[in-house]
């Protein structure tokens, strides 16, 4: 098919995902997987297939730049404990579980391990689609957990793959050499490209030039990383991890909204091509299943999914006793969670577009010309898992939520009301100084007092009050105070950094209608 044939099909899925989820309160990730399963069928769309370069390197850097922009900085580093045993520890168990299954089962270990590799990161935003409305630790530790695990698994899953291309074995030294250097030289080129980034907004502040350095950015971290064998998955983690701290000071109202709806909009476009384009393996897939060695290829995909689902278990339930065990300081007490609530973290696992792409991204041939063993029969047990875990964990996903029972989490609420109340009290408590240094009239004054004392944050009561340049002129001053405020309570951590985004964003739709009114 041409590729505008493909981009129309592919948008049309979407769309049919979409409101699917709207009106028939389908999951968006089932309604695109089973799109994409359906027109898999239709003559002519099978050739449609995941291209993995396209993944790894465009669609990857996107989606883990956006969530870095939006992830709790605070909460990560709160669980960072949590989120390094499930993205690192968790990784090379399920690995070397995964790898020792396959062995058992008749894959050479080097191939064995490329699978274990393949499975072994997560997909947070399956987990977003089927549970929205996570507390927010549990949120953070899930969305962590997918931000780093793609760094380790793709670090072992590279050496893995040179050591079967080579036709040798992986040996233990290499993957350690080889996942410590893509960490350090990931966190060092992504906290670098981010700074210089940061600079280059400070003197490129017109909307359409910050706009395009916004798409730029995940792709200008995750380079120079790849570039030096490092973790570009690190690198767009790290500098994104910085951005969102930084920009703030640098990036305008008009900039800063421009630039997060593009990010939206097209992290919900490309989750949504994700999916279909899963969904559009199934027909060669289920051919392999149909061969002569279907029983087989059936035993290893059901046996490698209950290892993942019993490592991920076992690791979870014995994580808590251990962290337990070794930290025995009084704070570590007030992180403790039920079990109830820990086994969110447990169906919280799973597998998605990055596993398939690494599957589809394994090369054909070898060193000696001959081509990859069981690359089919991987590429095979990868769609499966994923499939069998997205149905079958998301089946069960609400039931399990309301078995929970999720304590009532009013702290973003109380947060946020802390948030305006503590601007409004500076925006008052300055109202007289910044009248009097701008030359405003009483009657502005009193009016933005009225204002600020209702807490209408977003509109001025009055077409004539709306109409006057000096209520604009200390509405304006008045959002500056709030944002210095706002920046105050994230940087002493009175609030978290979700409550800082949905306020900031407050703030800069405040500020571009006051700018709208003055033009």
């Amino acid at each position: 098919m041409e590729g505008l044939e493909v981009a129309v099909v592919l948008g049309l899925a979407i769309l049919a995902g979409g409101l699917a989820n709207r009106y028939l309160r389908v999951p968006a990730p089932w309604a695109w997987l089973a799109i994409g399963i359906a027109v898999s069928f239709v003559p002519g769309f099978h050739e449609i297939t995941l291209p993995p370069d396209v993944v790894l390197f465009i669609f990857l850097p996107a989606l883990l730049y956006w969530e870095s922009l939006n992830i709790s900085v605070h909460g990560f580093r709160f669980d960072l404990r949590v989120i390094f045993l499930l993205s690192v520890g968790l990784v090379f168990v399920t690995a070397a579980v995964v790898a020792g299954i396959g062995t058992l089962m008749g894959l050479a270990f080097p191939v064995a391990l490329v699978l274990g590799a393949v499975l072994s990161p997560t997909d947070a935003t399956a987990v977003s689609a089927m549970a929205p409305r996570l507390p927010r630790r549990i949120d953070t530790i899930l969305r962590g957990e997918s931000l780093v695990n793609d760094a380790s698994a793709l670090a072992l899953y590279s050496v893995a793959v040179a050591a079967v291309v080579a036709g040798r074995d992986p040996s233990v030294g290499e993957i350690s050499l080889r996942f410590l250097w893509a960490v350090v030289a990931g966190v060092a080129l992504g906290l670098a490209a981010g700074y210089a980034l940061y600079l280059l907004r400070r003197v490129a502040r017109q909307p359409p030039l910050a706009a395009t350095i916004s798409v730029l950015t995940p792709f200008a971290l995750y380079l120079p990383a790849e570039l030096a064998h490092g973790s570009g998955v690190v690198a767009v983690v790290s500098g994104g991890l910085l951005l969102s701290r930084l920009m703030p000071r640098v990036v305008s109202a008009r900039s800063r909204t421009l630039g997060f709806d593009f990010w939206r909009v097209a992290s919900y476009i490309i989750n949504g091509t994700l999916f279909v384009l899963i969904g559009l393996q199934a027909r060669v897939v289920i051919e392999i299943y149909l061969s002569d060695g279907w029983l087989s290829v059936l035993s290893l995909t059901l046996a490698v999914t209950v290892a993942i689902f019993a490592v991920r278990f076992l690791w979870v339930v014995a994580m808590a006793p251990a962290i337990r065990l070794l930290d025995r300081r009084r704070s570590q007490r007030s992180r403790r969670v039920p079990f109830r609530i820990r086994a969110i973290l447990i169906w919280g696992g799973f597998r998605g577009a990055i596993s398939l792409a690494a599957a589809l991204a394994v090369p054909a041939l070898v060193a000696d010309g001959l081509g990859f063993p069981d690359r089919e029969l991987l590429i095979a047990i990868t769609f499966g898992v994923i499939v069998l875990l997205l149905v079958g964990q998301g089946a069960t996903m609400p039931l399990l939520l309301k078995k929970a029972r999720l304590p009532r989490d009013d702290s973003s609420a109380e947060e946020h009301q802390l948030a305006v109340t503590a601007m409004l009290n500076e925006a008052l408590e300055h109202l007289d100084a910044d009248a009097t240094a701008a030359d405003i009239s009483p009657a502005a004054r009193d009016t933005v007092r009225e204002h600020l004392e209702n807490e209408r944050a977003r509109a001025v009561d009055g077409s004539g009050a709306a109409a006057d340049g000096g209520v604009r002129t200390l509405l304006l001053k008045a959002v500056g105070r709030k944002r210095r405020v706002l920046e105050e309570l994230r940087r002493t951590r009175q609030i978290d950094d979700s409550v800082f985004l949905r306020v900031q964003a407050d703030l800069d739709h405040e500020e571009l209608r006051l700018h709208t009114e003055d033009d």
